[in-house]
């Protein structure tokens, strides 16, 4: 009881707390981002006339708004933070007219820095939020965006954030960008993202997000990428996402989604350039959709279960196709000689299939672009053996292509009675004389 009146007081106490001056509360928390800097001896004016780099201050009003710290390259030498830099919120309350706050590698030693109630909110007007490798800083997400309504881009990457989305983040109509990946968040994508109108980036990759991936998503019509890869994602691939028609990027691999066969929605979304679906159960076979697509440069449709042919129309109609992934399913039958085409690809890779014949790619400027090994059916040239990929191919017998030998022998044949018809014709030509 007297632990709890000991809180109660303290949290009164820090309510009221007048704010400190803007350059005083910069002192403090650059003192506890790094203390062994002498920061008011190397900066001893006012914060617009002399402050580090990453400091940013506006001009007339003379205000900071912008605070960036933590090394990020030469061109960017941000104030560093040193290996026992702490995070003290109380301070951001006398920046009332921020509007970035970044952290690049600043919280990352073993003592962990959590956000527990009360936790007074960030500067409203906040229109970016940038937290990037800290994995000690470990707040709910919730606790850390209460009141940011203003925000256009919030980048949380590779921290420790847990819990799930708060659905309340459908209310920040003004987000550009959102951007979750490589934290511990879970649960459920709520509903409400779908209210996000202006939404250009959603990338929730790295996380252990589960359940089904709500329609309402298809309503984010500007959106441009779309990453839910490495979740659990499980049911089906929304149909709304055919309503994603600026989309240029998606990626929902390695989840658990179980649509049966490729998703037909994608020849709707002619805008894309990036596709990846691999370690899904998605199955079938792939379908003729590839017209209408030519402007992808990488597929990624590994691990599927995929079975049946490679379509060659994918030779034809995808010519600035770069990467194709198609390895560890269940494909057959041949390589489509249509793939001599894709003359911009920097990797094809067919592993692991029940792929049989002659690979016809060997014959234009592939040569270690592809890889397809673990296709005991496939061969090269005959009588030469030749490397593909990491390993060889093995050369062509005339069993080996029995289309081959089939056309050859039938037009032999062809030959022979169109022969012995004309032979006939002129015996018979003569004899009548």
């Amino acid at each position: 009881m007297a632990l709890l009146w000991w809180i109660l007081i303290l949290f009164f106490s820090l309510s009221h707390q007048q704010p400190l001056s803007e350059q005083e509360a910069l002192y403090q928390l650059l003192h506890s981002l790094n203390p062994s800097i002498p920061w008011r001896t190397l900066f001893p004016d006012h914060f617009c006339l002399s402050a580090p780099h990453g400091v940013v201050c506006d001009y007339p009003s003379q205000h900071i708004v912008e605070l960036n710290f933590g090394y990020v390259s030469d061109e960017t030498p941000n104030p560093p933070c040193s290996p026992n830099a702490t995070f003290n919120p109380l301070l951001f309350s006398s920046f009332p007219f921020l509007r970035k706050l970044f952290f690049y590698k600043c919280f990352n030693q073993t003592l962990t820095l959590t956000l527990t109630f009360p936790f007074p909110s960030l500067p409203p007007t906040l229109q970016e939020l940038v937290f990037i490798h800290n994995p000690s800083f470990l707040p709910p997400l919730g606790t850390l965006l209460q009141n940011l309504t203003s925000l256009r881009r919030l980048v949380l990457i590779g921290n420790g954030f847990h819990g799930e989305i708060p659905p309340q983040l459908g209310d920040f109509i003004a987000l550009e960008e959102v951007t979750l990946s490589g934290n511990n968040l879970g649960g459920e994508v709520p509903h409400s993202l779908g209210l996000l109108k202006k939404l250009k980036v959603l990338d929730l990759s790295g996380n252990r997000f589960e359940g089904c991936v709500s329609e309402s998503l298809g309503n984010l019509t500007q959106l441009l990428k779309l990453d839910m890869s490495f979740n659990q994602f499980g049911c089906r691939i929304p149909e709304s996402f055919r309503r994603l028609r600026s989309l240029e990027f998606l990626d929902l691999s390695f989840n658990r989604f179980a649509n049966f066969g490729v998703p037909l929605f994608l020849r709707e979304i002619p805008s894309l350039k990036e596709v990846y679906v691999s370690g899904n159960f998605l199955s079938g076979v792939i379908p003729e959709i590839w017209e209408n697509l030519g402007g992808i440069e990488k597929l990624g449709f590994s691990d599927m279960g995929l079975v049946g042919n490679i379509p060659a129309s994918m030779g034809v109609y995808l010519k600035n196709l770069s990467y194709l992934g198609l390895d560890n399913n269940r494909l057959d039958g041949p390589v489509p000689p249509e793939f001599g085409l894709l003359e911009f690809a920097d990797e094809i890779n067919l592993e692991n299939n029940n792929l049989s014949g002659r690979v016809p790619l060997l014959t234009t400027k592939m040569g270690q672009k592809l890889k397809v090994a673990g296709n005991t059916g496939l061969c090269g040239v005959e009588n030469k053996i030749i490397r593909c990929g990491s390993g060889q191919l093995k050369p062509c017998n005339k069993t080996d292509v029995p289309d081959a030998v089939l056309f050859g022998g039938a037009s032999q044949s062809m030959c022979s009675l169109i022969l012995r018809f004309f032979l006939f014709l002129i015996l018979f030509v003569f004899a009548g004389f």
